[in-house]
């Protein structure tokens, strides 16, 4: 090898050896007839000092070398002057005193520098990712993807699972969300699809036998991204047979107290707890809350039926609720601009009418510009209602259940990053359990599995399968850390009758069942065993534990939020002959008026 050393290992126990140093050029400081620089790899950083005394050619070659030029040093491990330590790098009690320089490779002037403090827009950093990549937070974050997956693959080996993978050239499946599919040159107008995870064959491995698998596999969905999704991403997935739902929330359960230990010296209290999504939805207005802090949603439905306030009356005599979150000892904070900027807020992010707002005064009344339309005793309910005291501002949403939930998770949400009511380092982990096995399609007026298809009732809620879908739970689970959901998992239909059922419901017919995935309805009737798994969102696990806030920050080669590589330029045009050979014609799409 070229180099002896890392740029991140050299002690004081290597003074007076000779070593050799490779890596970009960080800094460089020319003092005349001396030229130190800080030599980095990912490994860290080496002062280097280039004299007079170490030839002229090779304080030419250090005289001219530049930021971001690849170089190579041999020389001398020398203690630092004494007061020129740098504590702030573990290299910062030696230097190099190089005799040999060599310039590996000149680097153009970049778009910008690896160790500036003002970075560019995201745009330019993913463009030029090979830089991005080279900062020091990029690396660190890229390690500890590494270490996490790492201590992922030894605790499920340690629980007798077997790594198996699985085709990513697989069968379109209905439901979930859009398929990215691959024509097949071979087979004249079929179409492989990339797989959105690999529940079918998961099922099917558990079906031959193989009780305890698990994954790191790449899944692929064609749908609108946010900051915290990607269109390819990368999953834990694992599948365990004759368990329940507590076996696999109890071994996700000792793989976060593991992670949560070894990579942020926290160490939890197990069994993690648990929130029913009804509960969930009920208290935070969403199925992933974020439960660092307070500010709960209050149902003020009831007091909203004994007043004459057209705004709340009108709501909920037609049907929907009054709901809203209390500020503690802040509302002081918050000005008319603000408030209005709260109602534009929740009016075009979420679709609501208007918010509404209560301010708790000194005397312990009840003040706002809409108090004087309510009845004493409904204000003295809504002050009892949200336990208020002087200085609080109530803000409350007169709507549908849907838009309240949406609405207030959304404010809750804001306000809680804005007025600083958690610290962002802390850490909560919890489950959300008892989902809802169906959701209804407005658009379609049809019901949509919740989770999957394959997604098994409770059993005490099989009869409601044909009865009454709306009130049927899942044995569903998903893992909630700060507010996102780190992973979801079932245990599966292992019986070909239910399953039947489900598809009628979600108006799968027989011919299209048998058509898209026969072959898993044909191995559950040679000998399923009960099952059930789980996936964890890698990346999502990996942002969180590394404190970011952007999923693309944890991924070494992302898409944008229009899916797109801004570096490679994909997606992109192919040439003629391979449109040709895969019998593919573009047709151009009407322009948008």
């Amino acid at each position: 090898m070229l180099r002896t050393h890392t740029c991140g290992e050299l002690r004081s126990e290597h003074v007076g050896q000779r070593v050799t140093l490779c890596g970009w050029v960080d800094r460089t400081r020319d003092h005349g007839q001396t030229v130190f620089l800080d030599l980095r790899d990912r490994y860290g950083r080496t002062q280097v000092m280039v004299s007079p005394d170490s030839g002229a050619e090779a304080l030419q070659i250090a005289k001219d070398l530049r930021g971001e030029d690849v170089a190579l040093f041999s020389g001398t491990v020398r203690p630092r002057l004494e007061g020129k330590s740098n504590e702030k790098l573990d290299t910062g009690e030696i230097e190099l005193v190089a005799d040999e320089v060599r310039l590996l490779n000149r680097c153009l002037t970049p778009p910008f520098f690896p160790n500036q403090a003002e970075l560019p827009g995201e745009e330019t950093r993913l463009k030029y990712r090979y830089i991005d990549l080279r900062r020091e937070s990029m690396q660190q974050t890229l390690i500890l993807r590494s270490r996490i997956i790492k201590a992922m693959r030894d605790y499920f080996a340690e629980h007798n699972f077997i790594d198996v993978e699985t085709p990513i050239l697989g069968r379109s499946t209905p439901e979930g969300a859009r398929d990215y599919l691959v024509p097949s040159r071979v087979h004249w107008g079929k179409f492989f699809a990339l797989p959105q995870s690999p529940q079918l064959y998961k099922q099917i491995l558990m079906v031959a036998g193989y009780d305890r698998y698990m994954q790191v596999a790449r899944c692929f969905r064609d749908e609108d991204l946010r900051a915290d999704r990607q269109p390819e991403f990368t999953q834990l997935d694992l599948e365990m047979s004759f368990v329940d739902a507590e076996d696999i929330i109890g071994m996700i359960d000792g793989l976060m107290k593991r992670l949560a230990k070894e990579f942020l010296g926290i160490d939890l209290q197990l069994p993690l707890p648990r929130i029913t999504y009804d509960e969930a939805m009920r208290r935070f207005g969403h199925d992933a809350p974020d439960i660092r802090y307070g500010m709960e949603i209050v149902d003020a439905s009831s007091l909203a039926r004994q007043t004459e306030f057209r705004v709340f009356r009108g709501a909920v005599d037609g049907g929907g609720f009054v709901r809203g979150i209390k500020i503690e000892k802040r509302a002081e904070e918050f000005s008319r601009k603000r408030i209005d900027e709260l109602t534009e807020f929740v009016k075009h992010d979420f679709g609501a009418k208007g918010l509404a707002w209560l301010r708790c005064e000194a005397d312990g009344t009840l003040w706002s510009p809409i108090s004087k339309n309510l009845e004493p005793a409904v204000l003295d309910g809504f002050k009892t209602a949200f336990a208020c005291q002087p200085g609080d501002l109530i803000l409350l949403l007169a709507d549908s259940w849907e838009v309240t939930c949406k609405g207030l998770h959304g404010l809750r949400k804001r306000l809680g990053a804005e007025l600083q009511m958690y610290d962002p380092k802390q850490m909560n982990f919890s489950w959300v359990v008892e989902f809802p096995m169906f959701d209804r399609d407005p658009e379609e007026e049809r019901w949509v599995a919740m989770h999957h298809p394959f997604t098994a009732p409770r059993p005490q809620d099989l009869a409601k399968l044909k009865e009454s879908p709306a009130e049927c739970r899942a044995v569903a689970y998903d893992l909630v850390i700060n507010g996102y959901e780190a992973g979801g998992g079932t245990i599966r239909i292992h019986d070909s009758e239910v399953q039947q059922s489900v598809f009628d419901l979600l108006g799968i017919t027989p011919e299209i069942a048998k058509n898209r995935f026969g072959f898993l309805l044909d191995a559950l009737r040679y000998g399923a065993p009960p099952h059930g798994g789980i996936a964890l969102g890698i990346d999502r696990v990996v942002m969180l534990f590394g404190g970011l806030d952007n999923i693309r920050d944890c991924i070494a080669f992302p898409k944008t939020q229009r899916a797109m590589d801004l570096m490679t330029e994909a997606p992109g045009d192919v040439e003629g002959k391979q449109m040709k050979e895969l019998h593919i014609q573009i047709e151009t799409p009407p322009v948008k008026k």
